[in-house]
């Protein structure tokens, strides 16, 4: 069981709290590079409860600072972007993108003191169409993060954005929660219509796996095994990767590049960030007539246009005010069994149902929330000896840690344990980036 004091120590992520000041030891995915053109407009961003603007110069380089102007705290959301700096309408004071103040207008030459003021400004990189944020006290900043689907070109990943509006904790928990897919996703299907041995199929026939759980140096990750066909074992596999990411397990392990980054915005709001590989092989997911499994749609609902306000970008259309736009014809029909079109709304819907924080005394963990215990123990020790005896949390100082991990499902000799499956696996897996880790 989860305690309340547990639980606080989880789920806030604000300035001055131990797990957002552990946050800030990390580079964060914070935007699309495509969301920036040089002089462009501002854009407020919202990242660990801090209201911040983002914006690029005239030079291409990316600033992110907190919004409020040094002088007299006006925002520099309505601020003009000229010149290499974004300058302050209220006053005039201009700002480069590492907070130098840079001219200050409205003072005669002898009063001017532009290296006596600083804007809050963080460090800021982009990769591969991303651009990221370190927020943390270093004056160097750590080396990024090396998780595989992120090293790739853009040309050669799908990049998905997706907010949500609830704690980063449950968002991530409901993918290293595995148990959920054959009700929640696939709850109306028969094993015995789709096409034996396929991916499904197995999953579909036994709903209710045995679990291997492991701490790892990345963070955690469990294998859901059943048995496949005579020696054989199917394993799913995920990931909890520090500090808040996961590898979801579905897909072909052996090209299943991903990586999914549950980014908090606040306490109650996180930004669901996306890489997946476009060269991995298709399941097949068939049934025993060879014709595609009906009602399953793994693509999202329609975004709503972004505004400018904190909390105004990549929002579902379907959502709360419209109850997910969910079909209770179909859900009693038994053609459907959550009545949702859609499997990130699937997730939505259940994430944020649970309300912006979950209250966790009233869970009761089964069994089959192994990995979601083992994942709550591997962050609460993360985050005490952190705040407690000042210990790097993982993977900052050593990024690489994390290109052990590759999640996915395929089918082993039987008698291999989770790790000798695992590896063996690893072994046998494409490599496009030529970083995985293929042995232990």
């Amino acid at each position: 069981m989860t305690t309340t004091a547990e639980s606080e120590l989880l789920t806030r992520v604000g300035p001055d709290t131990p797990m957002g000041e552990m946050f800030r030891e990390y580079w964060m995915p914070a935007m699309l590079s495509s969301e920036l053109k040089k002089d462009g407009d501002p854009v407020r961003l919202k990242l660990l409860g801090e209201q911040l603007i983002a914006f690029r110069d005239s030079s291409g380089r990316i600033g992110v600072m907190d919004h409020r102007c040094p002088h007299r705290c006006a925002s520099l959301f309505y601020a003009r972007n000229e010149e290499n700096g974004i300058r302050c309408i209220y006053h005039g004071w201009k700002y480069d993108v590492d907070g130098n103040c840079l001219d200050q207008p409205n003072l005669p030459a002898h009063q001017v003191h532009t290296d006596k003021i600083k804007a809050k400004a963080y460090k800021a990189a982009e990769r591969n169409g991303v651009i990221w944020v370190y927020m943390g006290k270093r004056a160097k900043a750590p080396p990024m993060p090396m998780f595989e689907a992120t090293l790739m070109p853009e040309s050669e990943v799908r990049i998905g954005v997706v907010q949500r509006e609830c704690n980063y904790l449950q968002a991530l928990e409901g993918d290293i929660d595995t148990s959920h897919f054959a009700f929640l996703h696939a709850g109306a299907l028969d094993w015995k219509e789709l096409m034996p041995g396929s991916t499904w199929y197995y999953s579909m026939k036994d709903r209710a796996p045995d679990y291997s759980c492991e701490v790892t140096d990345w963070g955690t990750m469990y294998g859901a095994h059943r048995p496949a066909e005579t020696g054989t074992t199917y394993w799913r596999v995920a990931h909890f990767l520090f500090p808040f990411w996961t590898i979801p397990p579905d897909g072909d392990f052996s090209t299943h590049v991903v990586a999914r980054a549950w980014v908090p915005l606040d306490d109650t709001h996180c930004m669901f960030f996306i890489w997946s590989w476009l060269g991995a092989t298709p399941k097949a997911r068939l049934l025993k007539t060879g014709e595609p499994i009906p009602g399953v749609n793994f693509g999202q609902q329609g975004l709503l246009p972004n505004t400018t306000d904190w909390l105004g970008r990549y929002r579902l259309g379907s959502n709360s005010t419209n109850d997910y736009q969910i079909d209770r014809a179909a859900q009693r029909s038994g053609k459907n069994f959550s009545g949702l079109h859609n499997i990130t709304l699937e997730d939505q819907c259940m994430t944020e149902s649970m309300g912006g924080i979950v209250d966790h005394s009233l869970e009761h963990l089964a069994p089959s929330d192994a990995m979601i215990g083992v994942t709550r123990r591997r962050l609460l020790l993360a985050v005490r000896d952190y705040r407690d005896k000042g210990v790097v949390p993982p993977g900052v100082d050593n990024p690489n840690a994390f290109l052990g991990a590759r999640g996915g499902d395929f089918v082993a000799p039987a008698e291999l344990d989770f790790n000798g499956a695992y590896w063996r696996e690893m072994r046998l897996s494409q490599n496009p980036t030529g970083r995985l880790m293929a042995a232990e």
